[in-house]
């Protein structure tokens, strides 16, 4: 397919995120096999910004998610990408 279709009339917001927009080459990562992964975990007492907390619990509940397992891979992210090669 090397037909790229240019959008003249589309309304601003839609223009603005299609030029904003990502290619994605495979959209089945990760594999299954990853999703069910051990790590060893230790459990901490840790103080975090309330509004911060709060926005965790909220996304959390809307999406019927564990609001600790979406901090530790908002932490682990950012280890693996700052942090591993240091």
């Amino acid at each position: 397919m090397t037909n790229k279709i240019n959008y003249t009339d589309a309304p601003a917001d839609i223009e603005q995120a299609l030029d904003a927009a990502m290619t994605i080459n495979d959209a089945l990562l990760p594999e299954p096999s990853e999703l069910i992964r051990k790590v060893e975990k230790e459990k901490i007492t840790i103080a975090l910004d309330k509004n911060s907390l709060d926005l965790f619990k909220q996304y959390a509940d809307k999406h019927d998610a564990k609001y600790q397992v979406m901090i530790n891979g908002v932490l682990s992210a950012y280890a693996n990408k700052f942090l591993a090669h240091k």
